[in-house]
């Protein structure tokens, strides 16, 4: 599933999932990779404080509005709020998210001493398993020696195929490159194969590549972590250094070949539907009838190659190097992702790398932690159910579908409005804005997990067991009819998100809970909250990847040359405005990978304001101009807004998302936007000139 969610905390490192700052999670299917032993297992967590909305405390007035609205709504936050030391980055998402896994935590403790139905006895065993520390310890890495075992006896690199088959689909373990299912981008109807690049232990390609000092330490300390990481299963120094000079060899090489993530944002770089004869002569040393023979997939035809050069280099690779090389690639990748689940030695040293030297974070998380996160990931329908009926009432969910019709009214009109849009252009956006689907709160069809075996105690067995049960659940659905109905992200999650091939938007339960949305507030503090979250996810639909999908899904130029210009200029204006902004020092932001969630910061601030105006109307003259707490509606709409983005963040973290993460850092989110909007100069009465009101403002929707 392609989606743009509204805030991206994960890193995409070997085909998992590595938890950098909550755990506001990817749509990628994988494990979550830094875990820690801990001495604090057994301990019981304290219930965080709730979030506040429109948190007045937090507010710098000290600061000039025009001059850094960050520092004006967020000073005072900043300043009186650390990084815990289990984390990278401490926000208002992160309150949430910790409040939120409080709660699911208690429901996973009472599931596992009490369990009152079957599906709460299948996540409490599996949460409780998670639990036992001294069960992992006991086993070290008993539980993957028969996959080691399997890659030792390899003879032949024509086995590597029915074994890279076997150690994705059954064992958990993405090696090499990711296979799956994906909409058909010129059919949306119809779900499609597909293959693209992957193999890699660094977050991205340019860690391979570059040659900057920082890069350089981290390719340094990576080495030696491989190095590490084998002398835990049984190498000697000189072999376990020997294997990770093998593991860098082939990483790199994968490296060299895979596209940018800058050029993958583009849709149509990433589309190349082969016939499996087509891409059996493009890598003839890699025998594709046995590995979707081990897929279970003999008869598949045809499927999306969405990185061919990638796999022209793989099969080089495969040619080039002799199979000890591949034997330690391969015994590398096991040992990675199941790193996590093993024993204290594989979990400290995982962390160790993962954690501190890559993102800076100073020490693990407790265990009840991790092993809520785990379960919501792995059954996380399951677990929604319950939490859902206890944390999310029916007026929520109707509230957000009143606000929803109210941004959607309010895209009508800026797109009327647009000058630079012809009619031709303007008739078929509104085609697709009226084609939008608003998914709220948890799915209409929950998951059936009745397949699902979960035993007590084999912690690494059931996270295999779920893996492949997801892998499974994908590979079922090609050359089947898009599920419309389906999500993908579960209940408790606190993030959003737009998908282009369904066109649709997608609240889960957990973010609409303050700050970003409580109804014991005024209309200004919810639209500059999670009414600014609703423009973003549906202006989406009309950012530089989303603009090139239709309203069924399909992959289309759906405008005029001549609008299609009009708008890339406007959207060159952005990747040079941020661009400009540093994170970290000596760090930018690349104005290109962020684009797509830029463009819908500034126009979901943009759409929420003309919605906000229109519901004040409503109220009647005197609801435009009333103050509370000393600020107008405008004010308290744009403090609001503000305010969800109040964070901290290491340096470290920081320099690892200017790489891999689409999304701009919290400060620029927050100034990026207010500064290109007039509505923001007019309720803080900014001058020309000033920062947060340029000459050279942005704006495309």
């Amino acid at each position: 599933m392609r989606i743009h969610n509204l805030s991206i905390a994960v890193l995409l490192c070997a085909g998992a999932v590595f938890a950098q700052q909550s755990e506001q999670p990817s749509m990628t299917t994988g494990r979550m990779q830094v875990w820690m032993a801990d001495a604090t297992a057994s301990s019981t967590p304290s219930a965080p404080l709730a979030p506040r909305s429109f948190d007045l405390d937090a507010i710098d007035k000290s600061a000039n509005a025009c001059t850094d609205f960050y520092q004006y709504a967020c000073g005072n936050w900043v300043k009186t709020h650390t990084i815990p030391p289990d984390q990278t980055r401490w926000g208002r998402f992160n309150e949430l998210a910790e409040h939120n896994r409080y709660l699911l935590y208690q429901d996973l403790e009472a599931a596992a001493a009490n369990p009152k139905t079957p599906l709460q006895k299948k996540y409490g065993e599996f949460y409780a398993a998670c639990m036992n520390a001294s069960a992992a310890d006991q086993k070290g890495y008993q539980p993957i020696q028969p996959l080691l075992r399997q890659v030792d006896v390899l003879t032949s690199k024509s086995q590597l195929p029915a074994l890279i088959a076997q150690l994705q689909s059954k064992d958990g373990t993405a090696a090499l490159f990711r296979f799956g299912s994906q909409q058909n981008d010129k059919d949306a109807t119809r779900e499609i194969a597909r293959a693209t690049q992957g193999g890699l232990g660094l977050p991205d390609r340019s860690y391979y590549l570059e040659d900057d000092p920082h890069t350089l330490k981290i390719r340094q300390a990576y080495v030696a972590h491989l190095a590490a990481m084998f002398q835990l299963i049984g190498d000697s120094p000189e072999a376990a250094q020997k294997e990770a000079v093998n593991v860098t060899t082939v990483e790199t090489a994968l490296a060299r070949s895979s596209t940018p993530r800058t050029d993958m944002r583009d849709p149509r770089n990433v589309y190349h539907l082969l016939r499996l004869s087509q891409l059996q002569a493009l890598t003839p040393a890699f025998d594709w009838n046995s590995y979707l023979h081990g897929l279970g997939l003999a008869n598949l035809r045809t499927l999306n190659v969405a990185t061919p050069v990638f796999f022209l280099s793989m099969n080089t690779l495969i040619e080039d190097q002799n199979l000890g090389v591949w034997k330690s690639y391969l015994r590398w990748n096991v040992v990675n992702s199941a790193a996590p689940y093993l024993s204290s030695a594989f979990v400290d040293a995982n962390f160790d790398f993962y954690g501190k030297t890559l993102v800076g974070q100073k020490e693990n998380q407790a265990r009840w932690k991790r092993c809520t996160i785990l379960t919501d990931r792995s059954l996380g329908e399951a677990v929604g159910q319950d939490w859902v009926a206890q944390h999310f009432p029916p007026s929520s969910k109707q509230s957000m579908e009143k606000m929803v019709a109210a941004l959607e009214a309010a895209m009508k009109q800026d797109i009327a409005s647009l000058p630079w849009m012809s009619d031709a252009t303007r008739q078929q956006a509104d085609l697709k804005l009226a084609e939008i689907r608003n998914k709220i709160g948890y799915p209409d069809k929950w998951r059936d997990y009745s397949t699902l075996i979960v035993e007590p105690d084999q912690l690494v067995a059931n996270v295999q067991r779920v893996d492949a049960f997801e892998f499974r659940h994908q590979l079922n659905k090609i050359g089947k009819p898009v599920n419309e109905k389906e999500w993908g992200m579960t209940p408790p999650t606190v993030n959003a998100y737009y998908s282009p091939n369904m066109n649709d938007i997608n609240f889960p339960a957990g973010i609409l809970q303050p700050p970003f949305f409580d109804p014991t507030k005024d209309a200004a503090v919810n639209y500059g909250a999670i009414g600014v979250v609703i423009g973003h996810e549906m202006t989406h639909g009309f950012d530089d990847e989303g603009s090139q999908f239709d309203g069924k899904g399909n992959l289309r130029q759906w405008w005029t040359p001549a609008d299609r210009k009009a708008f890339d200029q406007r959207t060159a204006c952005e990747v040079k405005e941020y661009d400009g902004f540093e994170t970290a020092p000596g760090t930018h932001l690349n104005g290109k990978l962020t684009l797509g969630e830029n463009t819908a910061d500034n126009g979901g601030l943009r759409l929420a304001y003309q919605a906000l105006m229109e519901t004040l109307k409503d109220e009647g003259p005197q609801a435009m101009d009333r103050k509370v707490d000393g600020y107008t509606p405008a004010q308290q709409f744009f403090i609001s807004y503000g305010q969800i983005w109040c964070s901290r963040q290491t340096d470290a973290s920081m320099r690892v998302s200017a790489k891999v993460d689409p999304h701009s850092t919290g400060k620029w989110r927050v100034n990026g936007a207010v500064r290109n909007s007039d509505a923001f100069d007019s309720a803080f009465g900014c001058t020309k000139g000033q920062p947060m009101m340029p000459a050279d403002a942005c704006r495309v929707w």
